[in-house]
């Protein structure tokens, strides 16, 4: 995986594109050494949205499990729970 500045990642825009698209390269861009975002390949992208429709959808069938076994939980107990409060 490759690491670019924002100021490489925006000299070489084309080429990050290019190996990218072609060469299945991830770049992560930085600012100041913090992550800012990556650039991904659409085959990359598609793979990742598939990985949190998953997501989304184990949790809305744990969250129907949970209101099937236990009713509904009130929310200052939740809140605790997670020591929200």
């Amino acid at each position: 995986m490759t690491r670019l500045s924002t100021s490489q990642a925006r000299a070489q825009f084309a080429d990050v594109l290019e190996r990218v698209a072609f060469k299945g390269e991830r770049v992560v861009i930085e600012r100041r050494g913090k992550v800012l975002g990556a650039v991904v390949s659409a085959e990359d992208l598609a793979v990742l949205e598939q990985i949190r429709a998953l997501e989304d959808e184990t949790d809305t069938a744990a969250v129907r499990r949970a209101r099937r076994e236990k009713g509904r939980i009130p929310w200052e107990t939740i809140k605790r729970d997670l020591g929200l409060r």
